[in-house]
């Protein structure tokens, strides 16, 4: 079973992290067949690439801009049987990729999310939920035990069987993450079209596959949190617009009513011993998930009068070739 690592790269501000990001892959225990890293239309990225960051095959995304379109060009560049995902400000433990691939040797498995942790620029925020973690991009209180069924691994570690995407085509553009700009879910819209498809499959969380995602101080602030809830509150109602809802918040559902209020009530508890922190983390507790609802509510108003549309970018993996670049 071949494994190719594709990552994904827009803008040269995360020069040095994208550096320990395709070393660590080198570094693994379990060799990947071929590291792909895909620039997202950045001419002056992917020339400083394609000179410096040898280890690397260095493609341009050939699909719609965007985290999506680049992932797309990934997968279709790429060879190998499996394809893993790793973000390019993360790095991963030398066994990541052993740990991520093993679950696989099961034909039933089409994909293993791997564990995500952050890798703090400063002091750790402790005022911040452990459960609001995927603010960061990070794995989060709420999530199952090492070997669980998931319904979709988190995009910045991940692995999936290329016939995921031969079956179902590729991840839908317009959900994804552009730029700066901090939508997502298209891994799960992704799954769940599979899934659906494919019902005896299914997707498992391998908590020892860990990588460390960069947590800058830019995204400790409250502007980060409140956009990034908002934007998580669009992304889903893109999603349940595909998919229903029904799938599409089946997680989402156990989430707020087991590990929000069990994560409150702890704070509550530490509220002597520890006072401001306890309570600034009960106040986002409440803020997050009403400012998330919010932004679910605004996304279905929007998309009742202009649907996404699911044309040829969604099945284009069924057909596409990569056409590699000269020089």
């Amino acid at each position: 079973m071949s494994v190719s690592v594709v990552i994904c790269a827009y803008t040269l501000d995360r020069w040095d992290d994208l550096v320990t990001a395709v070393q660590s892959c080198v570094d693994q225990t379990l060799r990947p067949d071929e590291i792909v890293l895909v620039i997202d239309y950045n001419e002056e990225l992917k020339m400083r690439a394609k000179r410096e960051l040898t280890n690397a095959r260095i493609v341009s995304n050939q699909s719609t801009k965007g985290l999506s379109g680049a992932r797309n060009t990934g997968v279709v560049a790429s060879k190998g049987d499996v394809i893993a995902f790793l973000d390019d400000d993360a790095f991963a433990e030398p066994e990541w990729l052993e740990h991520l691939v093993a679950p696989m040797v099961d034909q039933k498995i089409a994909g293993v999310g791997g564990w995500i942790v952050p890798n703090w620029e400063g002091d750790v925020a402790r005022w911040l939920p452990e459960t609001f973690y995927w603010v960061l991009g990070c794995s989060y209180v709420g999530l199952p035990s090492h070997g669980s069924m998931i319904r979709n691994p988190i995009g910045a570690n991940m692995a999936m069987r290329r016939d995921v995407f031969t079956l179902v085509g590729g991840f839908t553009s317009g959900i994804g993450r552009v730029g700066l700009i901090p939508l997502g879910c298209e891994e799960t819209e992704l799954c769940i079209r599979y899934t659906t498809r494919s019902p005896d499959q299914r997707f498992e969380l391998a908590r020892d596959a860990i990588v460390h995602h960069r947590v800058p101080r830019s995204r400790l602030t409250w502007h980060y949190f409140w956009t990034r809830c908002w934007a998580e509150g669009l992304s889903k109602a893109a999603v349940t617009s595909l998919v229903g809802s029904g799938s599409g918040l089946s997680s989402e559902r156990h989430y707020v009513m087991h590990a929000l209020p069990q994560e409150f009530l702890s704070s509550a508890r530490s509220l002597r011993e520890q006072p401001k922190t306890s309570c600034i983390r009960m106040a986002l507790l409440i803020s997050g998930s009403l400012i998330t609802a919010a932004g679910l509510v605004r996304g279905r108003v929007a998309l009742r009068r202009t649907p996404i549309s699911v044309g040829a970018d969604n099945y284009e993996l069924l057909t596409t070739r990569y056409v590699e670049e000269e020089g």
